[in-house]
């Protein structure tokens, strides 16, 4: 059975989509699979072409900022793989009476962070299309040029690794549920709580967090749906490693706190575009800690990559089995808020 909504399981992706990928290609270093964030593709010489493609589902508080968070999100998953983003083609999708103003909004936002970023964008698809309810991203294509010796995927995390946090968790939940129910929580928690939790919503992104860690990482990976605990699990997963994970030593910030509460949502297994996981060898740790940090990208050292099991430790003491988040919680959550029920 499908999820009711948000990416395809584990197993579904396993058992329909992995089994058939097409022709195989010795070309591709680094193709589809569980916590990769892009593919990597061989192009001679020790050249390698990083390849992301993602659509973004148009929640309707995220259209003032549609275009920011088109270009965002997929150039963190080039990124991510250590590779700067620098082509870009993307599929528009629009409903039938939309105004030329929204385009030309969506527009602007994305040229304007495409230029910020040197993305240069070379193609894709503007359309108005029934069945559509607000403007989609129905796939926005990534391209990125390096060396393979630059690649870092989540598949390449080593035994006795440091695992770095940026952040902290649920950056896209907090964000997004701030804009979302701003009335409510203001209500509840203060103006000033609710203005730090909207300012997360422009930290959806991982592509600074990521240049920065890549020349000293092994391993790096997006903390997006099932958030800081799946994607832990991803890494070591996709490694075929073990993982000490330490709750004790994840830093929350308070207002994210506050806001996963109210919605009785868990901020370790929330959503979490702009939250970079990163695995490098114990003597990088402190360096790539004070290199974002010096670039104003608060971190932290969250576990250790393990050859055992996948442990994460609570607060008390506990140990639990590192499992994959099989249902994100913030979707009810957000749901919850067009229904008028909160919490």
């Amino acid at each position: 059975m499908l999820p009711e909504i948000g990416k395809v399981d584990r197993n579904s992706f396993d058992r329909i989509i992995f089994p058939r990928l097409g022709k195989k290609d010795s070309s591709v270093l680094i193709g589809p699979q569980h916590g990769v964030d892009a593919a990597a593709i061989d192009i001679g010489n020790g050249n390698v072409m990083v390849v992301k493609e993602d659509p973004t589902f148009g929640l309707p508080v995220l259209m003032p900022h549609f275009g920011w968070a088109i270009v965002h999100i997929c150039a963190s998953d080039v990124a991510c793989l250590g590779v700067k983003p620098r082509y870009m083609s993307i599929c528009l999708l629009l409903p039938p009476g939309t105004p030329d103003s929204t385009l030309e909004h969506i527009w602007k936002e994305v040229d304007e962070e495409c230029r910020k970023l040197d993305i240069a964008i070379v193609g894709g698809h503007t359309g108005v299309y029934p069945g559509i309810g607000y403007p989609l991203n129905g796939g926005c294509t990534m391209i990125g040029l390096g060396t393979s010796s630059q690649l870092t995927p989540a598949s390449n995390a080593r035994t006795g690794d440091t695992i770095i946090m940026t952040k902290g968790p649920a950056i896209e939940a907090a964000g997004i549920l701030a804009y979302q129910a701003e009335k409510e929580l203001t209500e509840q928690f203060g103006s000033e709580i609710v203005k730090k939790g909207k300012d997360y919503f422009f930290q959806m992104t991982v592509v600074n967090d990521a240049l920065i860690a890549a020349p000293f990482a092994h391993a790096m990976h997006d903390a997006t749906e099932g958030g800081l605990l799946n994607g832990v699990y991803e890494i070591a997963a996709a490694s075929n490693k073990g993982v000490t994970l330490y709750e004790d030593q994840i830093y929350t910030p308070d207002e994210i706190n506050l806001i996963c509460k109210y919605f009785n949502i868990d901020p370790l297994t929330s959503i979490s575009e702009g939250t970079l996981l990163i695995s490098a060898s114990a003597e990088k740790a402190d360096c790539i800690i004070n290199e974002l940090k010096n670039n104003n990208i608060p971190a932290w050292e969250i576990g250790k990559i393990t050859e055992g099991e996948k442990v994460f430790i609570r607060r008390n003491g506990n140990r639990e089995e590192l499992k994959p988040v099989l249902t994100d919680p913030f979707w009810a959550a957000y749901f919850s808020t067009l229904g008028g029920e909160n919490g």
